[in-house]
Order: C-alpha cells, then structure tokens, then sequence
C-alpha cells in the first residue's frame, strides 16, 4: 500500500535546552604560573578536558556561585542590543565566524541577562539555527523590525552589513528619544518639586503663621484667607490628595497601555501642544523616514516594510496614517501619494519622497530625510531648553513667592495701620 507524502508527518524536533553553566577555575600554566578565569561549559569535567588543550593544569574548578543580591543582572535595553549588533557586525567583517564572534561577545558582558542572552543565541546557532531563528526566542529585546532585518540579510547573504546598518539605525533612534526625554523631563521634575515644595508650606508653614494671625484681631486679605483655606484643606485631607494623585497617575498609565483609544486621544493631545507638539511631530517623520529606509535598503519588500515601520514610529496617529499608506501602497498607488493622502507629512516630505520614488532611490532620499528632521529635533530641542528656563523661574515664583506674600499681606496692612 502506497503512502503519499502528504500523509507521513514528520514529528517535531525536539527542542534543545540549553545545559551550560557557568564555571570558576583555577590553575597553572606550562611555566607553573597561576591563573584563574571564568567560562560557561556542560560540566566541570568538560572544562577541566578543555583547560588540558590549552596548556593548563587546572586546580579549581566549580560552579560560580550566584551573589545574594543584583544576581538576575539589569533588563537588557536598546543601547545594550544597538552595541551587541555593532560588535557583531565588525567581528563577522574582520572574518571571525559568527560563533566565535558571539562567544567574544559573551565573555565581555557584565550584564548577567545579557550574557545568558547571549549564550543562548550562540547555542541555538551552534544547534543548527540560523541567526534569525535564534533571536526570534528573545522577542523582547529583538522586535520584529530587527527580526525582519537580519532574515532579510542572511537571505541576501549581506548579514554583517545589515548588521551594522542595524547598529546606527538604533543608535540614531535612541539619541533622538533621550534628546525627547531630556525635553520633557527637566521641566516636570521640577513642576513637581515645586508642588512637593507648595505642599510642605501649606501643612506645615502656613498654619504657624495662621496661629499668628489670630491674635491680630483683624479682618484677613482675600488672598491671606485663600491661601489659609488651602492650608486647612491639606492639613485635613492630605492623604485623599495624595491618593487621588497617585490614583489618576495609574488610571493614565492603565489605559495608556492597553486602551488603543485612549491612547490614540493623548497622541494626538500631544502633537498639539506648541512646541512640544512640533518635536514630536518631526520625531516621528525622522523615525518614519529612517526606519523606510533602513529596511528597503535591506530588501525588504515595500508593503511589508511598511506593516513593520508603522510600530516605529512612536505616535498612534502616524501608526495609523502608515498603515493607510500600506493599504493604498498594496493596491498600487506611489508612496507619495499615499503619503499625501493622510494629511500628516510635510510638502518636502513627500516631493523628497516623489524623487526618491522616479530616480530608484527611496532609501537614500528618505535617509536625507531622517537626518534633516533629526536635526531639526536637535534644534527645537536646544531652543525649548532655553525657553522653558525662565518659565520655570516664573511658575516657581509664582507658586512659592504668592504663597509668601500672602502670608506677609496681613503684616505689611498691619504696619500700615499702626
């Protein structure tokens, strides 16, 4: 009885765990000198095997013990992945095989995630699996535009180029996010350190001087008597604040996170806020323009490159408006018309995109793009720095100063009076 192929299915191959630990060693050389280092192997025997091929007689060897605290190491996060892709990317260049490139890698971590990270990937590719494969299992740190990158490089046999183009590609995106985060983040730290301040006169400061006022026996200035009532109200209900603050901070991150809508709505809050809106508005321009490009040069085919660029971007609203330019890219419109469809993107932007699109070079085209918004970020940047300054002074001055001045209102009437 004959047997079609289509019938016989072949059983799964089983998945390989990784048993490598982590040993310490010590011994001596050919010439008696002690040495001592560190290497990951199956057991301590295997080491002991390997130390004899080169040429040391080992004395100690044992399993490295974990330390009781910082032992699971730090997450691994986009710098550590954009050095690891550069490092990669120079050794496969210099003709070291990927292996020994990845096992150089490894013992120069001190990141313990990273290492074990690491690790990983180097036996899964010692395993039989490709370089893509192996990553796949770290979705986290390798997401599914630098998946789709390295698979496109190792098809086209151009993976250490890829590799390095990876490289500068997330160093750009990630200098563009600090200079972001250093924007936003100088000016809140200290609103709220101005509001922790506030607080603490209001609890604390301004019922001593209430106490004080009371033996005037006078009639207190509105704004004393503001300022006064304010004070009674911490003073009595300072927890529901504090709770209500600290409330309305989850209920934000909660559906930030996982209400699409929600989210969307403060996107687009934000691209209308002046000045910060324009940053981000070029931010996500240069990181749309960039990403095109990194993965059209890489040979990724347009639509697709489009499906993995609109997660880049770091807006819902340009998420959106690049998935409807997939959409019509599908169906066969340019890129810039379906670019001019949404309404976001620049004039420039899309005539820059129209030659880019008529002389065959997208990649480049939109790579001028991204380093002319990149460097229009870098500016605004620099100018908001300026301009927020003073107006912290002010916002400053006019919580703390107003409240001291109330205070000092019922004194000043009082030396009229007198």
């Amino acid at each position: 009885m004959a047997v079609t192929r289509s019938a016989v299915k072949k059983a799964p191959a089983p998945v390989r765990e990784n048993p490598l630990n982590l040993f310490v060693w010590e011994g001596t050389d050919k010439r008696g000198v002690k040495m001592k280092g560190e290497q990951s192997s199956k057991n301590a025997n295997f080491l002991r095997a390997e130390l004899r091929k080169q040429g040391i007689t080992p004395t100690v060897v044992k399993v490295k013990p974990k330390p009781l605290f910082g032992g699971a190491g730090k997450p691994v996060g986009p710098k550590e992945i954009a050095f690891f892709s550069r490092q990669l990317a120079t050794m496969m260049k210099s003709g070291v095989p990927i292996v020994g490139a990845l096992e150089i890698i490894e013992g120069g971590q001190k990141n313990v995630r990273m290492k074990k990270m690491v690790e990983s990937i180097r036996y899964d590719i010692e395993s039989g699996s490709s370089l893509s494969e192996a990553i796949s299992k770290h979705p986290v740190q390798f997401d599914e535009l630098y998946r789709n990158l390295v698979r496109a490089g190792e098809s086209a046999g151009v993976l250490e180029t890829v590799l390095d183009t990876i490289a500068s590609y997330k160093e750009n995106i990630e200098t563009l996010k600090g200079k972001i985060k250093k924007a936003l983040f100088y000016p809140a730290v200290v609103i709220a350190v101005a509001l922790l301040v506030s607080a603490i006169l209001l609890i604390y400061v301004v019922p001593q001087f209430e106490e004080t006022f009371k033996g005037f026996g006078a009639e207190l200035p509105a704004f004393t008597q503001m300022i006064v009532g304010m004070s009674r109200f911490m003073v009595s209900w300072w927890w529901a604040a504090l709770l209500i603050i600290i409330g309305g901070l989850f209920a934000f991150l909660f559906f930030f996170r996982r209400s699409p809508a929600f989210q969307h709505l403060v996107d687009r809050a934000i691209l209308k806020i002046p000045v910060i809106g324009e940053i981000m508005h070029n931010s996500a321009i240069a990181r749309f323009a960039r990403t095109t490009a990194v993965t059209f040069k890489a040979g990724v085919p347009l639509v697709e490159a489009l499906d993995t660029v609109a997660g880049a971007t770091g807006n819902t609203v340009y998420e959106k408006a690049v998935h409807r330019m997939r959409d019509d890219v599908a169906v066969g419109y340019p890129v810039n018309m379906a670019m001019k469809q949404t309404a976001l993107f620049p004039h420039m932007v899309i005539q820059m995109t129209a030659i880019g699109e008529e002389a065959g070079a997208l990649d480049a085209m939109l790579f001028k793009v991204a380093e002319y918004y990149e460097q229009e970020v870098n500016n605004a940047v620099d100018a908001l720095s300026s301009l927020i300054e003073p107006m912290i002074m002010v916002i400053i001055g006019t919580l703390v100063g107003g409240m001291v001045i109330g205070m000092y209102l019922p004194i000043f009437k009082l030396a009229a009076t007198v």
